[in-house]
């Protein structure tokens, strides 16, 4: 319970901006609910003056009769004060729909803004679906649950407070024996939102898992097709579905004990007041409208509870979700950067490793004391056995990963000591999977430099191979992919990604295995537009194909995170070392 308002306490920070409507809110919030409240002793008054008629009137008094005046009075007043609850209700619940809905505008752009500030390590850890359910599924139950719940809340206990305040003016006695459901009520809510908590955290924690299950499942869904896999993937499914439904069942069950329990203790309190209250009457010491008001305001006590209890498998929710949304808010970032190193005017393009050292985890260091250099315009391709470490070079090249002691240079200036965004931006990539999203071609391509013209697109598309391609498509460069970008071959998206490349003209070019997953004819237009791109340009190719990167100016041979060769095509076939060993074994699979 403490976590659950602790966390609801860091919500108050992005209310704090908009603390006029939420105050706003609040007056007429209390308005309300004081309006709400004097309804109860008003019809007191008519019911005790009509007792007091009929009784004059039984008792045969001349002239005795209803006083139509005053109870008329009192319909007027009372319609008066209901119409003032209602407008007050209205408008209330309109400024804390721009409370609640401004916050939670404010909390997802946090939660954007601290994404791109985490380093890639967080992303490897965890799976995308919980993170997306995170941002999403969590953000909308806390709403829902501020929606719901803030303005009830608020009500529901200056309801309580009225209430009693209004009960002591009718009998001080009375009121001292029906209060004791107060702190009953509370104890019972206690003990049951403690035992229910660990359900709705479990129960968010399984629709994260859920979500991230079924986004991976319907990324690799033609796999699963491929190796018939559907039935263990659906019975995976169930066991997750299953464990949802079971926490979710347990939750909600849990909660829900606590509304017939509450209206228990306060229908025994309301039995009990009837019965002393009709004592009081009978004996003179309250009139019979202060009984019936009195016994309603019993129900004006029952009805903010009942909210309350009502309200708490809500609350308990949003607690659950706040908790993993503020996990994310409070993961460690990315180290600080500097302010002022810059790298020089002109980039030349000089790179060097000096004694690197980088592990993913510090019990097993992959890259030990690496040193090698690579100069202006070159061409370097890396190569290795998987897992020999080629991925986790480029990874510290771009500083998506820091080293752990040494350093990177470009052009003598260490890479730790600007931006990383000023690293990134002298680099270029074109990955084994090409990544495109649902947008337009032309827009894919200008993804590279958002402020390119209609020109520079088609050029880069001409640079790039795709010009003639994309001319063929309906509507051309206009031409809208789908999310999965399946409506172009995988060679297509390739070339499409070099013209990304192209127009985005950067110092450093980075290839891996850009060819792997095409057929013949579209590997030569597609190494036609890489030579193109990389004239020029100090570029770093990851290669599985060896036969692709003779013409290399340097080749570096990687295993197990060292390089343990490095030359020319020819130099390193007359060493006899792994890469002959490597280049045979491929040419001899080929035969």
């Amino acid at each position: 319970m403490k976590k659950i308002i602790s966390n609801l306490k860091r919500l108050g920070k992005y209310i704090t901006p908009y603390k006029g409507y939420f105050i706003l809110s609040l007056l007429l919030t209390v308005i309300a609910v004081a309006a709400n409240s004097l309804i109860p002793f008003i019809i007191g008054l008519a019911v005790t003056e009509m007792a007091s008629n009929v009784a004059d009137m039984l008792k045969g008094i001349e002239g005795a009769g209803v006083n139509f005046p005053y109870v008329g009075k009192i319909i007027i007043i009372t319609l008066v004060i209901g119409l003032l609850n209602q407008l007050a209700t209205y408008f209330s619940s309109f400024f804390m729909t721009n409370v609640v809905q401004g916050s939670m505008k404010d909390l997802r752009t946090d939660i954007d803004e601290k994404i791109n500030r985490l380093p890639i390590s967080y992303f490897d850890r965890n799976q995308q679906g919980n993170i997306l359910s995170r941002i999403t599924n969590d953000v909308d139950t806390i709403s829902n649950a501020l929606q719901q719940s803030l303005i009830q809340v608020v009500t529901s206990i200056l309801g309580i407070i009225l209430s009693l305040i209004m009960m002591l003016i009718l009998s001080v006695p009375m009121t001292l024996i029906a209060v004791l459901i107060i702190p009953l009520s509370i104890i019972i809510s206690k003990v049951i939102i403690k035992k229910s908590q660990k359900y709705f955290k479990e129960q968010q924690n399984s629709l994260g898992n859920l979500n991230g299950y079924v986004q991976e499942a319907y990324t690799g869904f033609s796999v699963i097709k491929l190796y018939n896999k559907e039935n263990d993937t659906l019975e995976e499914f169930k066991n997750i579905n299953h464990r949802l439904a079971g926490f979710s069942f347990k939750a909600l069950f849990s909660s829900a004990l606590i509304n017939p329990l509450v209206g228990l203790v306060v229908n025994l309190s309301y039995t009990s007041m009837a019965v002393l209250g009709s004592y009081f009457v009978i004996f003179g010491t309250m009139t019979i409208g202060g009984l019936q008001a009195f016994i309603q305001y019993i129900w004006l006590i029952n009805q903010p509870i009942s909210q309350i209890t009502q309200l708490t498998g809500i609350i308990q929710s949003s607690g659950a979700a706040s908790e993993r949304v503020f996990e994310i808010l409070d993961e460690e970032e990315e180290a600080p950067e500097p302010e002022n190193a810059l790298f020089p005017e002109k980039v030349e393009g000089n790179i060097s490793f000096e004694n690197v050292y980088f592990s993913y985890n510090k019990e097993n260091e992959l890259i030990k004391d690496l040193s090698f250099q690579v100069k202006s315009g070159q061409t370097v391709a890396i190569v290795g056995p998987t897992g020999a470490g080629k991925t986790t070079l480029i990874n510290l090249l771009m500083r998506f990963y820091d080293i752990d002691s040494g350093s990177i240079k470009i052009d003598g200036v260490d890479t730790r000591d600007v931006k990383r965004s000023d690293v990134r931006s002298l680099f270029g990539m074109v990955l084994q999977d090409a990544w495109l999203y649902h947008a337009s071609i032309s827009e894919n391509i200008r993804f590279g430099k958002l402020d390119a013209t209609e020109y520079e697109v088609v050029d880069a598309a001409k640079t790039a191979n795709v010009h003639h391609f994309i001319r063929t498509l309906p509507n051309g460069y206009e031409m809208v992919l789908n999310k999965e970008a399946s409506n172009i071959s995988q060679g297509q998206k390739q070339l499409l990604t070099i013209a990304r490349v192209v127009i985005a003209d950067p110092k450093f070019l980075i290839l891996d295995e850009a060819t792997s997953s095409v057929d013949t004819r579209l590997e030569v237009l597609i190494q036609k537009a890489m030579k193109k791109v990389m004239n020029g340009r100090t570029s770093f190719v990851i290669a599985h194909r060896l036969s692709t990167i003779r013409d290399a100016d340097l080749i570096l041979v990687m295993n197990q995170g060292q390089i343990v060769e490095q030359g020319t095509h020819e130099t390193l076939l007359a060493n006899n070392g792994l890469y002959e060993k490597l280049y045979n074994s491929q040419f001899e699979e080929d035969e």
